[in-house]
């Protein structure tokens, strides 16, 4: 579930859109995740990737009926590159605002302009769509989780994605900054007081989404929808942590 394989060309990652469930659609790429949130009065997208796999993003996003050019706000839930590389281009096209934590802001620049600087708590309103933002810092100093609730029939889900799980810049060699292991640490402890009930990923391979996206296409079975995914994550992330700082002992 949490293992990741190794992309050579960018369209050796493309992935076949997809309907997560309610208004949460699936977009992006292997290599890169993207989440569109139709809102009814506009939409929401969740990271734009990398540059060089915009192109599958875009046709994603029109393979589902939608039109990039309706794009309201881009969420971007850290700064690193393969997060924000193409917002430039997706803002050029729309006029969409983009929003980033406000400890991630300079290192985004060199990317895009960012519109509204997010801080713990706040929430960002679009038609039928509230998304609260949580600074969950680590991986980056402003990496962001959010969460937000979709309606599928009579029933309500509680969508939620941690904004940054990855152990790359917790190497001693790649500290993003100092004390970033014990904001990590922090962070997924803060992040269990969640409830979660469709745990989508900031990267493919934090919650299968590919195969889930697969069955769910070819069989309408929803693996998504399960609670039990969030908190395992999590136990995850942290035993990897444990193992990271046991090796530099």
């Amino acid at each position: 579930m949490f293992a990741r394989r190794s992309i050579q060309n960018p369209w050796d990652g493309k992935i076949e859109p997809f309907r997560i469930i309610g208004n949460v659609y699936f977009v992006g790429t292997y290599q890169a995740s993207s989440h569109l949130i139709d809102t009814g009065d506009g939409l929401i997208l969740i990271d734009s990737g990398y540059a060089k796999t915009l192109y599958l993003v875009i046709r994603s996003i029109y393979k589902l009926g939608f039109r990039p050019e309706d794009l309201r706000y881009i969420v971007l839930t850290h700064h690193h590159w393969d997060h924000v590389e193409a917002t430039r281009q997706l803002v050029d096209l729309s006029g969409a605002k983009t929003l980033i934590g406000e400890k991630d802001a300079e290192p985004a620049r060199g990317y895009f302009d960012p519109d509204i600087l997010l801080k713990d708590g706040d929430t960002l309103t679009l038609g039928n769509t509230t998304m609260r933002f949580v600074e969950t810092p680590g991986h980056t100093r402003g990496t962001l989780s959010l969460f937000f609730d979709t309606q599928e029939g009579d029933a309500t889900y509680r969508v939620g994605m941690f904004g940054g799980a990855g152990m790359y810049t917790l190497v001693k060699e790649r500290f993003d900054y100092e004390g970033c292991r014990e904001d990590y640490r922090k962070s997924i402890h803060r992040l269990q007081e969640e409830h979660v009930d469709v745990f989508i990923g900031n990267h493919v391979w934090n919650n299968d989404t590919e195969n889930k996206g697969k069955l769910l296409l070819e069989t309408g079975k929803n693996t998504f929808i399960d609670e039990t995914l969030w908190p395992t994550f999590l136990d995850f992330c942290e035993k990897r942590l444990d193992e990271l700082i046991e090796q530099d002992a």
